[in-house]
């Protein structure tokens, strides 16, 4: 019989730039979930950013009736259906009075964090620079890694209202830059960014040569008036823009996996060549579904925000009754809060919240290294689970002083 030789399994492990990405933090998040209601424990997660309410029904109808379709079942363009990419652009003029061409400044995406990764290896070779904030929606950095680029952040802070300082870049670090991420009303930290930024962000592009990569997630989740504009609402963006749109929070649709993206026609056909060769597009009954929730009133959109609106006053007004002295935000289905001084780090706090209250958080290290100090709260969870989970923080003393 042949002697056994131990296999030497190092050929098993991934590439360097692979390895060194962090753990995505929802995925732990999700462990832990797992092993607390192993436990017998009840659960409230208001960590991932899922929404917790339904599509409308005229977008549950126009699948089903896509899915009845036998024509709808092979695969899909690579751009995305005509009347997909056309019904963007009435999209666009009825939302931002923004003007796109169907044919060459439109592209379907499953799911705009597909599309964030991917404009990314369009554009980023090994050793070149992205500009990205910190905090910042993992994506925002990744997709720069994955494709063995370098991320240069921009620290937000609270006193800077959460928005990037352009003139503290240094000019070596700008001139060597390919892409530059922003993401308006942002994701976590709720923050908001006036036209003026938009149009500060497109000359320096311009003046650097960047193309600029606008996540517009959260456009449709505005409270007290508020519409998030577009950065095409800024003359000559299109010159050096790309937008990125989802279905998700707008429409409920998470896990339909449905996005689009705008822009300029070379920046849009260098990620339709990416899309091309990697993935098969967004299938024809969920490009239908999408037409429908395009077409929705707008009586749609001020149900949904309202819906949020009661959420996120009861979370900022449960903790503020802690001793926090939280604003509320003006956009987003997030909240942005403070860890007390007295816990080392928001980890720490999110597992303290989560063995003393039931309570799931997501830590603001999760982030980028500027969001230790805070933690974030979803507002995917209805007004009697939110109250809930605020009065067992409550009954376990927990304060911010």
């Amino acid at each position: 019989m042949a002697e056994t030789v131990a296999l030497n399994t190092d050929f098993l492990k991934p590439s360097t730039r692979i390895s060194n990405i962090p753990t995505y933090v929802f995925a732990e998040l999700e462990v832990m979930k797992k092993a607390a209601q192993a436990q017998g424990r009840t659960i409230i997660d208001l960590g991932i950013g899922s929404p917790d309410q339904t599509p409308p029904q005229s977008v549950l109808d126009a699948a089903i009736k896509s899915i009845q379709d036998p024509t709808q079942h092979g695969y899909p363009s690579f751009q995305g259906k005509d009347t997909f990419r056309k019904a963007v652009v009435q999209w666009m003029k009825r939302r931002y009075n923004v003007t796109m061409d169907y044919a060459t400044e439109v592209q379907t995406l499953i799911g705009s964090k597909e599309g964030i990764a991917h404009i990314a290896l369009a554009y980023i070779d090994a050793g070149d620079v992205t500009l990205a904030c910190d905090p910042y929606y993992p994506v925002h950095s990744r997709g720069t890694w994955v494709a063995g680029g370098i991320v240069h952040h921009l620290p937000l802070t609270a006193e800077n209202k959460f928005l990037p300082k352009l003139a503290d870049i240094p000019t070596d670090v700008a001139k060597k830059a390919k892409l530059i991420f922003v993401n308006y009303p942002h994701n976590p930290t709720s923050a908001i960014a006036p036209l003026s930024f938009y149009q500060e962000l497109v000359e320096f592009c311009k003046h650097y040569e960047i193309v600029l990569c606008s996540d517009l997630a959260y456009a449709e989740i505005g409270f007290e008036g508020y519409r998030p504009p577009s950065v095409f609402n800024v003359e000559g963006a299109k010159d050096i823009a790309i937008e990125f749109h989802s279905f998700s929070k707008t429409f409920n649709m998470a896990g339909w996996r449905a996005a689009f993206a705008v822009g300029n026609a070379e920046i849009v056909k260098a990620l339709y060549s990416v899309k091309s060769n990697m993935d098969y597009g967004t299938s024809n009954f969920i490009q239908d579904a999408c037409i429908a929730a395009m077409a929705m009133p707008d009586a749609y959109f001020v149900s949904n925000v309202e819906v949020y609106k009661r959420r996120r006053d009861i979370v900022i007004d449960g903790f503020n009754d802690l001793g926090w002295h939280a604003e509320k935000p003006k956009a987003t289905m997030y909240t942005w809060l403070p860890i007390p001084d007295s816990i080392p780090s928001s980890k720490a706090w999110t597992e303290l919240i989560l063995d003393k209250a039931d309570t799931i958080v997501t830590p603001g290290i999760a982030f980028g290294n500027c969001g230790d100090r805070y933690f974030r709260i979803s507002l995917v969870a209805d007004e009697d689970k939110l109250k809930v989970a605020l009065a067992k923080i409550k009954a376990v003393g927990i304060r911010f002083k």
